[in-house]
């Protein structure tokens, strides 16, 4: 029998930067057997930081300047973590997270970038915009060109480098008509330390074309509210600081123990590995070649792609691995503001359009490649070889398929100590729990084939999807069972797999105060994950699937959308940025929305899930009672109409459509997002929100409370006399 090797090794890739990015798109075109590749990033959009000045000054979108890093994952077969490292213990193989705590690797590469040094200078962390994160500069940038009072306003910029240069410029060129008073302040004898004359002038000139006054020999040594102090006590005003100083490490690469250079940055020797652990590996700004130390410039970080993915492969097969050589000087473009640029190397200066009109081209050509990404062929399987060469065995299906005791019994040991009241011991664990109870018990089980590759937010958002059928019949979650599918993998992995998926259900549960009781796992070709979930009524109050009366006004808790959007994915046709959003609303529980509801007097509500808006009302509506639908009044998550504009629906929303369609009246006139909207009543959604007929009179109060606790509620509709027997929607 033929089947896919298992993955043997973790290979853990912290940051996406461009060197990341290079090495993710180079091992998809030849992907390595028994090797699972996984990205940790705390965005889904990274910038291209030679973009970024011509995205400030108006000259590129944010789509053409960032590298969408969960669309680049999805092609490339690659798991994609949304989260912040936060600590490293490379003795034990182990990373921290902010929201995932342990991920465990067995090789890890780093590329994490650098970021502006804060902390040498009092308040600038409290007062100043840094450079870096982009999406915080960007955001502030964004508020920035909005302020009706930018002529009164006072810009400082403090710097002297070129990334400081080409954002004072930027903003200078994006805010022309405006004319702000803008400052760049340099703390060196002159701007551009370390470049040619020519070059220098070039970039003088174009600051004294912009009106942008230039201050050397002005180093900050404390920043206040709207003020800057220098060395020598002279003081200055701002509205707006940008920090663009020196590069600085993150915190937690020398805490790590990892060795580092005077300035934290991690130490690497020429095949790019640590210099004290040779399966860590760094590149991009946060290393520093021992051998060969350079500049922090992006520059470096593409041509450091190549080799890394060699060695990262090489280490992995036991193979030689190859050594790295920077290039001692390469060609240096600065963005002049508007479409001129100046550049440099060696001897040679020059500026000018033509200039703006290279580094534009090779700008882009450096993001075709993430943009246009081609479609993989994907090699034939082959048998997956034991130690000794021959054929291994096919896995077992029946009870050899459940994962092995080892395993299970570690995991559970681990989580009991984190979830010490949400997970009982394990002599309190059997084959079967005993639910005792003083009210009736409701039960309800669900389940979800992965979504995404992603076990622990696969774990929470599965966790929360099961709950929501407890929470659309107005009960207060007690107990669960979980029935897991792994992936067939080495044991160590399924280890990890199976830590992450409870450990984020659990984090649900533990919100919901909800039992784990139990449970089985067993082995499969493919993330499977099912909770079955038990309930009591809240003080004998009970909300059920009919009941609704004409009049009721129809409110909406989750924005639709979910299914077009992950079908979206899978064919790496929607954008990260939107598949954030709808992973971030499906994390999210729909307990306080029925608490409202039971509060204020509600009978009747519905979870919307696999049958979308249509089949799930329709599912709602008593003899006599019809539902009228406001198609503007949906709420829509981002991106999923432009997905359906463009042809790309659910593989299930062809049979909602079939079985449910008849029910809805003829819509009037052919508006194309009318029919758009109309095609997302049958969109299933995953996680999705409560569906509550609400009393007229309570409506208001509800929406108002929901907004309090930060619950979405959107009026979608009412409810309506019918004469007929056959349930209708209108839409209107």
């Amino acid at each position: 029998m033929q089947i896919d090797p298992e993955p043997q090794k973790d290979l853990v890739f912290v940051g996406g930067g461009h060197a990341h990015a290079l090495v993710l798109r180079q091992l998809a075109m030849a992907p390595p057997a028994g090797l699972r590749i996984t990205l940790i990033s705390p965005d889904a959009f990274t910038p291209y930081s030679g973009m970024l000045p011509g995205l400030l000054a108006g000259h590129y979108t944010p789509e053409d300047t960032h590298i969408d890093l969960a669309r680049l994952c999805q092609w490339a077969g690659v798991r994609f973590l949304n989260d912040r490292v936060t600590a490293l213990d490379p003795s034990t193989r182990c990373l921290s997270c902010e929201k995932r705590g342990v991920i465990e690797y067995d090789i890890l590469s780093i590329d994490i970038g650098s970021q502006p040094e804060l902390d040498s200078v009092p308040g600038a962390r409290e007062f100043a915009t840094p450079v870096k994160p982009v999406a915080d500069l960007w955001s502030r940038w964004n508020a920035l060109t909005e302020d009706e009072d930018l002529r009164r306003g006072a810009i400082a910029v403090v710097g002297g480098g070129a990334g400081s240069v080409e954002l004072a410029l930027a903003i200078a060129h994006k805010l022309r008509h405006e004319r702000p008073q803008i400052d760049l302040y340099c703390g060196a004898a002159q701007v551009l330390e370390g470049y040619r004359r020519s070059t220098r002038r070039a970039v003088e000139r174009a600051l004294e074309s912009y009106g942008i006054a230039l201050h050397c020999n002005h180093r900050v040594v404390q920043v206040k509210d709207q003020e800057l102090h220098f060395e020598h006590a002279v003081t200055c005003r701002f509205s707006t600081l940008i920090w663009a100083t020196g590069a600085s490490a993150a915190p937690w690469i020398a805490e790590s123990g990892l060795p580092v250079d005077e300035r934290g940055f991690m130490l690497v020797n020429d095949t790019l590995q640590s210099t004290g652990y040779a399966n860590v590996f760094g590149s991009g700004d946060i290393a520093t070649q021992l051998r060969h130390p350079r500049p922090k410039a992006g520059v470096y970080a593409v041509r450091q792609g190549p080799v890394l993915a060699k060695n990262l492969l090489a280490l992995f097969a036991g193979r030689a691995l190859r050594e790295h050589r920077p290039q001692r000087r390469f060609l240096s473009m600065l963005a002049l503001g508007s479409q001129h640029a100046v550049a440099e190397r060696n001897a040679l200066t020059v500026r000018g359009a033509w200039v703006w009109r290279w580094k534009d081209r090779i700008d882009r050509q450096f993001m075709e490649r993430f943009q246009d990404l081609p479609p993989l062929t994907m090699s034939p399987s082959s048998p997956r070889q034991a130690d000794d060469g021959s054929v291994a065995q096919a896995p077992c299906g029946g009870c050899g398929a459940k994962v092995g005791a080892d395993a299970l019994s570690g995991v559970l040991h681990e989580l009991r100590q984190r979830y010490p009241d949400h997970l009982p011991d394990a002599q309190d664990l059997d084959d079967a729990a005993l639910i005792a109870v003083d009210s009736p018990l409701l039960q309800s089980v669900d389940g979800l084939r992965a979504l995404i590759d992603d076990p622990w937010r696969m774990g929470r958002i599965a966790a929360q999807h099961a709950l929501s059928d407890l929470y659309a019949c107005g009960a207060r979650p007690h107990s669960a069972q979980p029935i897991l599918t792994l992936p067939f993998a080495a044991p160590p992995l399924q280890r990890r797999d199976l830590q992450l998926i409870m450990d984020g259900a659990l984090s649900v549960f533990a919100e919901a105060n909800c039992r784990v009781i139990g449970g089985h796992s067993m082995q499969g070709p493919e993330l499977q994950i099912a909770f079955a979930v038990n309930g009591t009524s809240i003080n004998d109050r009970r909300l059920s699937k009919r009941g609704g009366r004409p009049g009721d006004v129809l409110i909406l808790t989750k924005a639709l959308g979910s299914g077009v959007l992950f079908a979206g994915h899978m064919q790496q046709k929607a954008d990260g940025r939107h598949i954030e959003q709808a992973l971030a609303q499906m994390e999210a529980g729909n307990g306080l929305a029925a608490e409202i509801a039971l509060d204020l007097g509600v009978s009747s509500a519905t979870d919307i899930t696999g049958f979308g808006l249509a089949g799930h009302l329709l599912e709602m509506l008593d003899e006599g009672v019809a539902a009228e639908l406001t198609l503007s009044a949906l709420p829509v998550l981002p991106g999923a109409l432009e997905l359906m504009g463009r042809g790309i629906f659910s593989t299930l929303h062809s049979a909602n459509e079939r079985s449910f369609g008849e029910a809805l009246a003829p819509l009037a006139g052919h508006d194309e997002t009318a029919l758009l909207q109309r095609e997302m009543l049958f969109d299933p959604q995953t996680s999705g929100g409560l569906l509550l007929p609400v009393p007229a009179e309570q409506a208001h109060r509800f929406m108002e409370l929901s907004r309090d606790c930060g619950v979405m509620s959107t009026r979608v509709g009412e409810l309506t006399q019918c004469g007929t027997k056959t349930a209708r929607l209108s839409l209107c």
